[in-house]
């Protein structure tokens, strides 16, 4: 009994310092995010106190040198492409983690991983390089002119393709055997197995690869700049030229002065605005608070 109480003793201060560690580290990042949120809110007060919030999204374009700062096609045009290209990843994403884990033989599941790894580690302007040269002559050839919101979304489909197959691999592998083997006992047929028992179990993992691979694709630049025409306008079909968010700010940011670079910066705010809803939505499923 002595020596437990001696070895409990001597293990606590190490305990403690860690505790103190993680702490100091969870507090910079903390910082980090916040100090970027305030850097943002600073350099937007400029235009913000200049012209107000509102000409934003009721301005009749966006033309810094004339006065005017509507984001709202830019806006729009970053939603659509975000959201198809999740709503096509999505499910391939995880049918291919379900392929690997309960149907295809171990040898070619090793491969498939080792490969979508690859595609996750591909640099987005190697991506871009492919979609100008290769993927808009041929949407061209389909539609003129070839960029366009189709093409940024299937850029952005194969870029965040990775992030929700290797996320949904990870959280299916993790489904105890005992839900198996239980199933398996009930006489459930394979998919039934995967449809009522995988996918409750596996849900939350599931649903923060979706919040990573949205995140992913809403902040993607160098990509959808070289391949969606960057023409601020509302696009009326998949084949209309468009311009994002990130591309605008990445556009005239180098040249951008007065209340023209103040305005890029309340570009950049919207996009943090996106990022922290996720963020709070994936806390929220985390907490299994969503489908319990």
């Amino acid at each position: 009994m002595t020596l437990l109480k001696s070895k409990t003793l001597l293990s606590f201060p190490n305990d403690l310092w860690l505790v103190w560690i993680l702490r100091f580290l969870t507090a910079i990042a903390g910082a980090i995010a916040l100090l970027i949120i305030v850097f943002l809110i600073l350099e937007s007060l400029p235009v913000l106190n200049h012209i107000g919030l509102t000409r934003f999204f009721t301005d009749s374009s966006w033309n810094p040198t004339a006065g005017l700062y509507n984001l709202s096609p830019m806006l729009l045009g970053t939603l659509l492409a975000m959201i198809c290209s999740v709503l096509i990843a999505t499910p391939i994403g995880i049918l291919s983690a379900v392929f690997c884990q309960f149907y295809a033989p171990r040898a070619v599941a090793k491969l498939y991983r080792r490969l979508i790894e690859l595609l996750a580690g591909i640099p987005s302007v190697v991506y871009g390089f492919w979609g100008l040269v290769v993927l808009v002559p041929a949407i061209g050839k389909i539609h003129p002119p070839g960029p366009s919101l189709i093409a940024g979304i299937a850029i952005l489909t194969v870029m965040i393709l990775p992030t929700i197959a290797l996320v949904a691999d990870a959280s299916l592998a993790k489904v105890p055997t005992s839900y198996l083997q239980g199933a398996t006992a009930l006489g459930l047929t394979r998919w039934t197995t995967i449809y009522r028992v995988v996918f409750p179990a596996a849900k939350s993992g599931l649903f923060t690869g979706l919040i990573l691979e949205t995140g992913r694709a809403i902040g993607e630049t160098m990509a959808v700049l070289m391949v969606c025409g960057n023409v601020v306008q509302v696009p009326k079909s998949l084949f209309d030229p468009m311009r994002t968010l990130t591309a605008n700010i990445a556009l005239e940011m180098a040249y951008a002065t007065g209340d023209h670079r103040s305005a890029l910066f309340v570009s950049g705010l919207v996009l943090m605005g996106a990022i922290v809803l996720l963020v709070a939505v994936a806390e929220v499923i985390s907490q299994g608070k969503i489908y319990d």
